[in-house]
Order: C-alpha cells, then structure tokens, then sequence
C-alpha cells in the first residue's frame, strides 16, 4: 500500500477534511499584532518574565522582577487579571533585631492578602501592605 505524500490527499479516520478552505480561526498576522499590544503595554521596559495562571494560563502580569534568592517567585507593582481577597488576611511574624543588641529584637506582623486569578479564581500569590504583589503559583515566559 502507498501511503500519500501530498497533505491534500490525507484522509481522517472518521471524517474527510478539506484542505481546500483556509481554517475560520486562523490568522496570519496574530502574532504581529500580539507583540505590538505586548510593546504597547509594557512601553519597551524590559520584565524578568510575563506571568500567566497555571491553571487557565491567563495573563497576570507584563511587567515583574525575578526573587534574587528564590528564582520561582516574582513581585510586580502593576498586574492585570488579578483579585485581591481583602476578607482574608495572612500574617508572618518578621524578627528585626534592635540596633546595639543581638538577634532576640522586637516582633512585627507583616500583613499579607490572597491573590486569586479574576477568571478562574486560582491563588497565584499575595499582596502586602506597601502594595507590591508576591507571585508564588504563576507560569512565568519569557518576555
């Protein structure tokens, strides 16, 4: 048996495809105009990643810095897609010790909020009191 060696002469086992007509949902400029809103939006800053859901891959944010010691995480000022759950709050107590003195200084709580992906509701991070956003469970691509 001669297998076919023009794609037009392939058949599916369940239907006939027509190669003749171009498919309804391509386009051929897509990935221009995807970079030229991509340039738009990030206005030429360069950004250590562009961060999506892991679960339904939507875009969180264009513009972040890569965690100097903990290279899976990244912390952002400006996101997009993002819900911050201000019914929540998680705290960490932070040790700071007290100039002239050994480690055993004053406590502080660092108040931290739940951030949730606005279209599937996924935690991605947190958001803490001077406003900057902690990314955690994200996808990160290069930008």
């Amino acid at each position: 048996m001669e297998l076919p060696t023009d794609s037009h002469e392939i058949v599916s086992d369940d239907d006939e495809i027509d190669y003749s007509v171009k498919p309804e949902f391509y386009d051929p400029i897509l990935d221009e105009k995807d970079e030229l809103w991509v340039r738009n939006k990030t206005k030429g800053c360069s950004s250590d990643a562009m961060l999506s859901c892991p679960a339904c891959f939507t875009t969180l944010c264009l513009d972040c810095q890569r965690h100097e010691k903990y290279v899976t995480q990244y912390r952002a000022m400006f996101v997009v897609n993002c819900k911050i759950k201000n019914d929540q709050i998680l705290r960490q107590s932070e040790r700071k010790p007290r100039k002239g003195t050994s480690s055993t200084g004053s406590e502080r709580d660092v108040i931290f909020r739940p951030v949730c992906c606005s279209v599937c509701s996924t935690e991605v991070g947190v958001f803490d009191e001077d406003e900057v956003y902690h990314f955690f469970n994200v996808l990160p691509s290069e930008s």
